[in-house]
């Protein structure tokens, strides 16, 4: 029994490059997972600005400066 025991919980040598490259692939897919979410969003967003009517406000003179002689 101590055999099997031993044999299911021995841990084993992680080596930090292989530590160093799951993280970075986890780090990655993160990454990448958030800018798709900030694609899909921004074209939605940008497809109900389209969406709404155009309003254009009515453009005002400019105002003459006094100038000081």
């Amino acid at each position: 029994m101590t055999m099997m025991t031993q044999e299911l919980f021995k841990p084993e040598k992680i080596f930090a490059r292989d530590k160093a490259a799951t993280t970075s692939h986890v780090a990655r897919q993160i990454i990448e997972t958030e800018a798709a979410e900030r694609i899909r969003k921004t074209e939605r967003l940008r497809q109900l600005r389209e969406a709404q009517p155009v309003e254009l406000k009515p453009i005002r003179p400019a105002r003459r400066r006094i100038t000081a002689a």
